[in-house]
């Protein structure tokens, strides 16, 4: 793992951040600040854009409003675990091609496994509580195996902002406390971590900054605070409000959205 200093990279900032499907805004002029060697959740309820928001912020989905401000960074330093329900896991791959897949970057598309890779997995796999099960096949993994193979592919891709998309979602409690101490231990080498989660007594628990997200800002800061039962309520109120033949997003309809995600804006 790299040096605390050298891996907190600047801020990533959002300065009225709309992003949407055709034209139909999934997220809702969003203003604030991921700290470099921040630990963050982004909560809501379902439907809220938090798995959009991940997208963007990593460069997958342009936004239709707004910039984001990656400063230093480049999204090639961005390491990101989408939802188990987005991954195929019949392809016939073993666990340890999958895990030196987080390596690309560095081997190409074509490289082959040197032995280097091939020993880094290794220690990628004994991290993740998995040593030994390099020749297994994925399609033969409990769903919390696969997930510790998908978070050693993300220690294989030593990223500096690392972006999860439910990572505990069915998966056992061990296996999730297990994978919570390599997120700490990411958070102690100053990378950067933002993690979509509905659990929020877990997010209390683990995650010091929230973003309760219901398409637009409801809070963003200490989790104490964004969790707030009044924060909930409306984020609820919210959820039940929303209009899926909504007309497109205009600015002159959000004024108090642009407010009251300013109001939030932090460092």
């Amino acid at each position: 793992m790299g040096d605390r200093a050298a891996m907190s990279v600047g801020a990533i900032s959002l300065r009225d951040v709309t992003v949407a499907y055709d034209r139909h805004p999934a997220v809702h002029h969003l203003s604030g600040s991921f700290a470099p060697g921040s630990l963050t959740a982004i909560a809501g309820p379902n439907g809220a854009g938090k798995s959009t928001l991940l997208k963007a912020l990593m460069g997958e989905l342009p936004v239709s409003e707004g910039a984001i401000d990656r400063g230093q960074l480049s999204v090639r330093e961005f390491g990101y675990l989408p939802q188990a329900a987005e991954i195929e896991r019949r392809f016939p791959i073993s666990v340890a091609d999958a895990v030196t897949l987080g390596a690309w970057r560095r081997t190409g598309a074509f490289g082959g496994m040197t032995r280097g890779i091939a020993e880094e997995a290794r220690r990628a796999l004994s991290a993740v509580g998995l040593e030994g099960f390099e020749r297994r096949h994925v399609g033969s993994l409990s769903a919390g195996q696969f997930q510790r193979v998908l978070f050693a592919r993300l220690l294989m891709q030593d990223a500096k902002v690392i972006l999860l998309d439910e990572p505990f979602t069915a998966i056992d409690a061990r296996t999730t406390r297990d994978l919570l101490e390599i997120i700490r231990r990411w958070r102690s080498d100053g990378r950067t971590v933002i993690a979509v989660l509905h659990d929020f007594e877990q997010v209390r628990a683990h995650f010091p900054e929230t973003l309760l997200l219901a398409r637009e800002p409801i809070e963003w800061g200490a989790t104490a605070s964004a969790l707030s039962p009044a924060n909930l309520l409306r984020a609820r109120a919210m959820a039940e409000s929303w209009d899926e033949g909504a007309q497109p997003c205009r600015p002159d309809a959000h004024a108090h959205g642009h407010a009251h995600a300013r109001a939030h804006d932090h460092a």
